[in-house]
């Protein structure tokens, strides 16, 4: 069997360091995300890109880069990406045109933005982006806010395919988060441990219905780390019920599902009490996650991130998790598989221009 790689790593710098490097060869890490402070210039990115690559082809290197305020590059030549909800605003605007051509408009815009995203990305050495953003706009959630697309849940799928599209013509994948939706409730995720006390039912009519709508185009998916009581105890990132029975069979999604950051607070209390990373990790594995990340937990040394390496590995030889054949299947189909361009070539090519023309 293909050896299951699930973590998902970070470094503390913008250069690999030698414990970075043996953290990367490690068997059981399969990639990396990238953050602002990882950042000084193109050339330094693509120059870190290369490296990573360098300890092992196969690692899958991702980054939050979505536009609007979740955006890690943003200077020496890097578009300034517009919130998802100015997509969704445009849809509502006809203009002068025809009824509905705001609507036209905007998926137009959204396969721009979405191939400009992909494009600048892949030309520095980075493969996939954890986006589009599939919360609904609700309009109470700091968190999420101007990241969605809309509230309606049918603008906002449409909208997320033709970001799609966009970046399936820059040979990136997607990830279509979070699951089975972050927009309804206030708590932000990252420092609480949010509930949403509505029915499996109303869910589904609302916030997760994007999710079974675009099961032929998304290739991954991120879950919420919120509870949604009347479904399951645990979050959503952890509930079996979430992932196989509702996600995987009852909405045919068949891609690559991650955890969200394992070190967010919503992530750090299952069942009532506080858990490790390593058996944080072990829970959404065991529940139906493909892959976990663990985030930011670098910058002080990384005694956390062999933490989790360690208690992987342990967990393996006894028996507490087992590697998934299919699972590394979902990860390297993530990779991509098309040649990436060279940045100066990129930048001259009239696609990229025309995309350039049509952000809102």
């Amino acid at each position: 069997m293909t050896q299951h790689a699930p973590l998902i790593l970070d470094i503390a710098g913008t250069r690999l360091t030698v414990q970075d490097r043996q953290r990367l060869a490690h068997p059981l890490t399969g990639g990396m995300i990238l953050f602002a402070r990882n950042w000084e210039s193109r050339a330094q990115l693509a120059a870190l890109c290369a490296e990573i690559h360098g300890v092992r082809s196969d690692l899958l290197i991702c980054v939050d880069h979505e536009g609007g305020r979740v955006q890690r590059f943003k200077t020496d030549g890097f578009t300034h990406l517009p919130p998802m909800r100015a997509l969704g605003e445009l849809w509502m605007k006809d203009g002068k045109g025809q009824p509905g051509s705001g609507a036209m408009r905007a998926t137009n815009a959204a396969s721009a933005a979405g191939y400009v995203l992909g494009a600048e990305l892949r030309a520095c050495g980075v493969d996939f982006s954890f986006t589009p953003v599939l919360d609904l706009d609700h309009g109470g959630s700091g968190v999420i806010g101007d990241r969605a697309f809309a509230r309606d849940a049918r603008v906002a799928t449409l909208l997320a395919k033709s970001l799609m599209h966009g970046l399936l013509r820059a040979g990136m994948g997607n990830c279509g988060k979070h699951f089975p939706g972050h927009g309804f409730v206030k708590a932000d995720s990252h420092t609480e441990i949010p509930v949403d006390r509505r029915s499996l039912k109303a869910i589904l009519a609302d916030d997760a219905a994007p999710y079974g709508w675009l099961n032929t185009t998304l290739t991954s998916v991120m879950p919420a780390h919120v509870i949604y009581p009347k479904v399951d105890a645990r979050p959503a990132g952890f509930s079996s019920r979430w992932l196989n029975d509702i996600l995987r069979h009852q909405l045919g999604f068949g891609g690559a599902v991650f955890s969200d950051d394992l070190s967010m607070a919503g992530a750090r209390l299952l069942d009532g009490q506080q858990v490790s990373y390593a058996l944080a990790a072990v829970t959404a594995l065991t529940a139906g996650c493909d892959m976990v990340l663990l985030c930011n937990q670098s910058v002080d040394g990384g005694a956390a991130v062999d933490e989790l390496l360690d208690g992987l590995a342990e967990a393996q030889l006894k028996g507490h998790w087992l590697p998934n054949d299919a699972s590394e299947q979902r990860r390297r189909a993530l990779l991509p598989i098309t040649p990436a361009p060279v940045w100066d070539d990129l930048m001259r090519s009239p696609d990229y221009q025309h995309a350039l023309s049509l952000l809102p």
